[in-house]
C-alpha cells in the first residue's frame, strides 16, 4: 500500500526576491529527502518579471506536479493560503514560506506523524542572516501537548513555517481568513479549540531568513490593530479569560510599541527560548518519574541476621582472609545517567527529540 501523498503549499508576492524564491522551493522540492507529490505555488498578485520568469521556470524543471494559482491583485498572506488550500489535490498539506531554506530531512519527520494521526505537527526554526551558516537565534516550541494549549492563550505556539496539517482540519476551523499579520496564529487558535491533535517537533528544521528589518516589522501600529483584534476575537470565542485579555494587550500590545532595539532582546531571551525551557523541564520530569518507576518494581529482599560472632567484631576479631571490594552504587537498569536527559519530549506516541542546544553543529 502506498503511503499517502502530500501537498506542498507556497506563496510568492511582490515583495519577494528572486533568489530566494528559487532557494526555497529547491529546498522544498529538489533537495528533500521524502518528496510532496503536489506543489501549490500561488502568486499573490503582480510581480517583478525576474519572480514572474523563476516561477515558470520552477514549474517546468520541477521533479513533481506543480499547480499554479495566479491572483490577479494582493489579497494578503491568509487569502492567498487559503486559494491554495482550494487547489490542493490531497489532504496532507506543508507549509513553506518563498525566502526560507527547508532542512532536507523536513518532510521525512514531519509527514509521517500526520500520516499517524496528527493533524498539526510544528517544529524549531533557526533564524539566519546572510546564509545558513550565519545562525543569528533559534525558536524551540514547546512539546508537551498540555504546554502548548497553555501557551497558545498568550503566545502562538508554532512556528508557521514549519508546519504540516490536515487540510480538512484547517477547513474545518473556518482557514487561514483575513486578519493580516496573525492569520496563523488566529488558525492555530481555532484548530486548538476545536480539539486538533497537536505535536510540535523540537528539533530546528527550516532556516528562517531574518534580514535587519526582521524585529521592525514585529512591531508598529498596523500589526498593533491586528493583535488587537485577535484579542477581541479570542475572548469572544472564549478561548481567553477576561484577566488573560488584558494581560496579552498589555503584555503583547506593548511589545508592539516598543523600540526594535529593546524589542529584540526581549524576543531572543524571554520569547524565542520558551520552549526549550519548557522541554528540558518536562524531560527532567520524565526522567526523574522513570527512575522512581524503576525503583519501586524492585523486589524487597529479607536480609537475615548475621551471627553473632560477626555482629560482634570485638570479640571475634577480624577475619584477615575477607575482603570487601569496592563496588559502584547500585542503579536500575533502565534509569537514565543523570548527563543523559534530553530535552525533547514524548509525543506521538513515542517520538523522541534530540537537544535543542545541540541540533545544529554549525550554530555558535
Amino acid at each position: 500500500m502506498q503511503p499517502e501523498p502530500f501537498t506542498l503549499l507556497m506563496t510568492v508576492y511582490g515583495g519577494d526576491r528572486e533568489e530566494y524564491v528559487r532557494d526555497a522551493f529547491r529546498s522544498a522540492v529538489d533537495d528533500q529527502t521524502l518528496r510532496p507529490d503536489q506543489v501549490v505555488l500561488v502568486q499573490d498578485g503582480p510581480v517583478p518579471p525576474e519572480i514572474a520568469v523563476a516561477l515558470k521556470e520552477l514549474a517546468a524543471t520541477s521533479p513533481v506536479e506543480v499547480t499554479f494559482v495566479h491572483l490577479e491583485v494582493n489579497r494578503g498572506l491568509g487569502p492567498a493560503l487559503d486559494a491554495g488550500l482550494q487547489a490542493a489535490r490531497h489532504d496532507i498539506v506543508a507549509r513553506m514560506d518563498a525566502d526560507d531554506i527547508a532542512m532536507p530531512h523536513r518532510f521525512e519527520l514531519q509527514v509521517p506523524l500526520v500520516r499517524q494521526g496528527a493533524e498539526l505537527v510544528g517544529a524549531g526554526l533557526l533564524e539566519f542572516g546572510r546564509d545558513t551558516g550565519d545562525v543569528v537565534g533559534r525558536r524551540i516550541p514547546p512539546s508537551d501537548p498540555g504546554d502548548i494549549v497553555r501557551y497558545s492563550r498568550l503566545h502562538d505556539p508554532f512556528n508557521h513555517p514549519t508546519v504540516v496539517y490536515r487540510r480538512s482540519a484547517v477547513i474545518a476551523a473556518g482557514g487561514y481568513g483575513d486578519l493580516p499579520l496573525m492569520e496563523d496564529y488566529w488558525l492555530f487558535v481555532r484548530m486548538i479549540a476545536a480539539g486538533a491533535r497537536l505535536v510540535n517537533v523540537a528539533e530546528p528544521l527550516v532556516y528562517y531568513r531574518v534580514g535587519d528589518g526582521a524585529y521592525h516589522r514585529r512591531g508598529g501600529r498596523e500589526l498593533l490593530r491586528s493583535e488587537l483584534r485577535l484579542q477581541r476575537e479570542m475572548l469572544a470565542e472564549g478561548f481567553i479569560s477576561r484577566r488573560q485579555y488584558l494581560r496579552n494587550v498589555i503584555v503583547r500590545g506593548g511589545y508592539r510599541l516598543v523600540p526594535t532595539p529593546i524589542r529584540r532582546p526581549f524576543y531572543r531571551m524571554l520569547v524565542a527560548p520558551y520552549g526549550a525551557r519548557r522541554n528540558a523541564a518536562k524531560a527532567a520530569e520524565a526522567a526523574q518519574a522513570a527512575a522512581a518507576n524503576a525503583a519501586a518494581r524492585l523486589p524487597t529482599m529479607a536480609v537475615p541476621d548475621a551471627p553473632a560472632a560477626l555482629r560482634d567484631p570485638v570479640a571475634s576479631g577480624p577475619d584477615p582472609t575477607m575482603t570487601v571490594p569496592d563496588r559502584p552504587a547500585y542503579r536500575p537498569k533502565h534509569a537514565r545517567p543523570d548527563d543523559d536527559v534530553q530535552t525533547g519530549y514524548d509525543i506521538w506516541p513515542a517520538y523522541g527529540a534530540q537537544d535543542p542546544t545541540t541540533a545544529d553543529p554549525r550554530e555558535g
